[in-house]
């Protein structure tokens, strides 16, 4: 048969061009492959043939077929030219398909409702799914997993940062105080060795060291003191200059208007005679004090 021999030519080209290749007789430029173009025609008689032999002859709501041009455009009032749309932009191409289906839905529907063909889902449609429950719940899982450990990650990069902030603070504390230490033996040895009379570097550290109990002071201050503060406060007053509080000033020396004449030296009603002044200091004997000392006993 033909097919038969057209493999047995191709079989014997191909070992020709194998034993060629081996003996080194093949060579660059030889063989050059010549590209036809392909002869194109447009066959409307054998098109007709074709539609004409599968055509059938159905009800249009079982072909629903549509045929029409695009819709008018809502600007210009007035289709819009098929030879206006460049096919190079994308933008025309894809709005003139999109004018043209609209335009085929506009024509279709009243055609359907005039059927009594429903065009809308009803409200208690059900479909079944594509997939089953076993596998949406593994994709459920497998969604779940990844979002706790974005989570999880989440939380471990907050906390390294944390951490590293926490280390920076901690460094910088510890560089202030080796700094401050530094400066403070720097300023010890200029005293020892003379170089420097002052001593403020001593107020410096009572500040430093003091300034961590300030809030609680502050804190103890505005909650008020205690009770046995108060008695103290009220007993002995609320500090202040005590040496010399009770020198008689020149005002005072002169103010004699507190003086009472009758009372002074224990001379007052009822203290007149030897008695008056003892009996001001009057002590009990000592075999009195003795009784006293048993009975309380």
């Amino acid at each position: 048969s033909d097919s038969e021999s057209g493999s047995e030519d191709s079989s014997l080209s191909d070992s020709e061009l194998q034993e060629a290749f081996s003996k080194g007789l093949l060579k660059p430029g030889l063989n050059v492959v010549l590209e036809e173009q392909p002869k194109r025609r447009n066959d409307t008689d054998g098109l007709k043939l074709c539609l004409s032999e599968f055509r059938q002859q159905l009800a249009w709501v079982e072909r629903l077929d549509v045929t029409l041009g695009q819709v008018a455009d809502p600007v210009s009032q007035s289709a819009s030219d098929k030879d206006a749309v460049d096919p190079e932009n994308d933008f025309q191409r894809e709005m003139s398909f999109y004018r043209q289906a609209q335009a085929a839905v506009l024509e279709a529907l009243p055609r359907l409702h005039k059927l009594q063909v429903p065009t809308r889902r009803p409200d208690d449609y059900f479909a079944e799914m594509a997939k089953s429950d076993q596998q949406m719940q593994k994709i459920r899982q497998k969604l779940k997993s990844k979002q706790e450990a974005m989570e999880r990650s989440e939380k471990a990069k907050q906390l390294r940062a944390m951490r590293k902030y926490g280390k920076k603070v901690q460094t910088e504390i510890l560089q202030k105080r080796q700094k401050e230490k530094k400066n403070m033996l720097n300023a010890v040895k200029k005293y020892q060795k003379g170089l420097s009379d002052k001593l403020d570097f001593l107020d410096e550290e009572q500040t430093s060291t003091q300034g961590n109990k300030k809030g609680s002071a502050n804190q103890r201050i505005k909650k008020g003191p205690n009770a046995k503060r108060r008695y103290k406060n009220q007993k002995f007053g609320f500090g202040g200059k005590k040496k010399g509080s009770k020198w008689n000033t020149k005002e005072s020396f002169n103010d004699v208007s507190s003086f009472r004449p009758k009372v002074a030296h224990n001379k007052g009603p009822g203290k007149a005679g030897k008695g008056g002044k003892k009996a001001l200091n009057k002590r009990p004997g000592k075999r009195t004090r003795q009784k006293m000392k048993n009975r309380a006993r």
